[in-house]
């Protein structure tokens, strides 16, 4: 532990000197420099040592460590916001919310991010006149307001804006940029009891991002940390902004001469059951229904048999760290539909996802990495809004094979560069293809 921040953290706990007693640690003599802060802050049980009466000083703590005591300090009251705010993360990690230093700030907090990205995707069909290669440059800005209403509740709104440097998918937005600003999300969170509430407009996970990642309007509750369960209600509203409209209508995927109307995914609700299954590997069981209905504009339409069909989604999620560094995970994926319109007759039901992590970069601490790859055998009707930036929605009704990578660099606080790689294939006819390269920098503030 550094001198200054010894001194700091007696400091600001304010305990008299009287108040501790001496020689609290065989190996911190009386005429040590850190003496009397080490003896106050153990005084006031902020620090412990070890169990032969030791302090060993000389030895480098951890982050979780330097949390645990910045916990126990705030606990007492000590004045130690900075120290709060700087190890955020671990605090938070640890189950400790830093109550003293949100009642001392402002109660409406504003963070933003800037995300740069720039999409190449080419896209291979049986018939090569088909082939597509796209691209598409956007800078992207979020401003999150967060403000406290109460001790136990909070609202949380989000508000965004897109610049289309180059858009081959909307060409009319190239060299004119998209003014167009909007709340996209809007939710308050909170707990009734020892159940946590969030309702409104938020972003909904399912199926570990392989199902849906995105906004959805509606309300989920969860409950339970080593154990949980959840259940969630509403309506999912990502299907309409990820497809275009005239491609709402679900393909077969290996021409684009087959597309009818459109399918809107009118409501949805689901449920989840957790274990920790020890320290470092957990267990996530899902099951998530999608109400599918046939939108189309004409009143007098009526609807063939097959439209009205619901998509059923089930997953089990195993994840463990092999080491401090290295993850593995497998993910299991079934999806069952009667609707020939959404998911193609006899395409696959049922698939996983592997995945494999190293490290992890860090916005927090420059020069810190991450790497990612995944080996996808995703069945139809999975990606309803999938987590990657890969196209993975345009093999949707046949579901697809294929695998990812993804490295990211922290270059400065703050900052981080990221690269990933896509090489997807549809499951029914491996001649439709589709490979993406997508970059991106991302600022947070």
């Amino acid at each position: 532990m550094k001198k200054s921040l010894v001194l700091a953290m007696a400091m600001a706990l304010g305990v008299t000197a009287s108040a501790y007693a001496a020689n609290p640690f065989s190996d911190v003599p009386a005429g040590h420099w850190a003496y009397d802060s080490i003896s106050k802050l153990a005084a006031a049980g902020i620090i412990e040592g070890y169990g032969d009466d030791t302090f060993r000083g000389d030895r480098l703590m951890t982050r979780y460590e330097m949390a645990q005591i910045v916990a126990k300090a705030l606990a007492k009251g000590a004045n130690v916001d900075k120290l709060a705010a700087e190890f955020a993360d671990e605090l938070d990690a640890l189950g400790v919310r830093v109550a003293a230093l949100e009642k001392k700030s402002d109660n409406v907090k504003i963070t933003g991010q800037v995300r740069y990205s720039m999409q190449v995707n080419k896209q291979r069909y049986p018939n090569p006149a088909k082939d597509r290669d796209r691209s598409r440059n956007r800078l992207r800005t979020r401003l999150w307001f967060a403000g406290n209403v109460n001790d136990n509740w909070s609202y949380r709104a989000r508000l965004e804006n897109n610049q289309y440097i180059h858009d081959y998918y909307k060409p009319e937005r190239n060299n004119v940029g998209d003014e167009g600003t909007s709340f996209n999300q809007a939710y308050l969170t909170g707990r009734l009891g020892g159940v946590k509430v969030t309702a409104g407009r938020y972003s909904e996970y399912l199926g570990d991002g392989n199902f849906y990642d995105d906004k959805f309007d509606g309300i989920r509750l969860s409950y339970g940390k080593k154990v949980r369960i959840g259940a969630f209600y509403g309506k999912p509203t990502a299907w309409q902004d990820n497809i275009q409209p005239y491609s709402l209508g679900i393909g077969h995927g290996n021409d684009d001469t087959d597309w009818v109307n459109g399918i809107e995914l009118n409501k949805a609700y689901g449920f989840n059951l957790g274990f920790d299954l020890g320290k470092k590997v957990k267990l996530d069981l899902e099951y998530n229904k999608f109400d599918a209905v046939r939108n189309d504009f004409d009143p007098a339409y009526v609807p063939a048999k097959g439209y009205d069909e619901d998509l059923e989604l089930i997953s089990a999620n195993l994840y463990g760290k092999i080491t401090d560094k290295l993850g593995l995970g497998f993910i299991y994926l079934h999806s069952k539909s009667d609707n020939t319109h959404l998911l193609t007759e006899g395409a696959s039901k049922n698939g996983f996802v592997v995945t494999a992590d190293i490290a992890g970069a860090s916005f927090g601490k420059p020069g810190s990495w991450g790497f990612t790859a995944k080996y996808y055998q995703a069945p139809a009707g999975s990606a309803v809004a999938h987590t990657m930036n890969g196209g993975a929605g345009n093999l949707f009704q046949d579901g697809f094979k294929g695998y990812s990578l993804n490295a990211s660099y922290t270059f400065a606080k703050n900052m981080m560069y990221s690269i990933q790689w896509y090489d997807l294939k549809n499951r029914e006819n491996s001649s439709r293809k589709e490979r993406t390269l997508w970059n991106e920098i991302q600022l947070r503030f």
